[in-house]
């Protein structure tokens, strides 16, 4: 079993920045491949960004640039840096885990937090 807890959201102004953390416990999580989505009000769930180890990372075109996906040396510990924050970015933000690397969407992950809140103001 993996347990998945974020934190980190907050209200920003847009163009301001955000770090969220995602502690994971459980069998054999720091090899897991590790996610971050978010949802919308009145919207899908969709794939953020992904990480398995150093260098293999996976970015949604919407973030590419300004969102950087990273894991501590430990493993147990993602974290999501978002830069240059804009309103359309406004979402419930989750992490994710599972044992292999496919997709980024939420049908390839079997473990979720709870979920972070992020509002970017205008």
């Amino acid at each position: 079993q993996v347990q998945l807890v974020e934190s980190g959201g907050g209200s920003v102004q847009e163009g301001g920045s955000l770090r969220l953390s995602c502690i994971a416990s459980g069998n054999t999580v720091s090899v897991y491949c590790m996610a971050w989505f978010r949802q919308a009000p009145g919207q899908e769930r969709e794939g953020v960004a992904r990480v398995l180890g150093v260098g293999a990372t996976r970015y949604a075109d919407s973030v590419k640039g300004r969102a950087t996906i990273s894991k501590d040396n430990a493993g147990n510990t993602l974290y999501l840096q978002m830069n240059n924050l804009k309103p359309g970015d406004t979402a419930r933000y989750y992490c994710a885990a599972n044992p292999l690397c496919s997709g980024l969407t939420t049908s390839d992950f079997q473990y979720w937090g709870p979920g972070t809140q992020v509002t970017v103001s205008s």
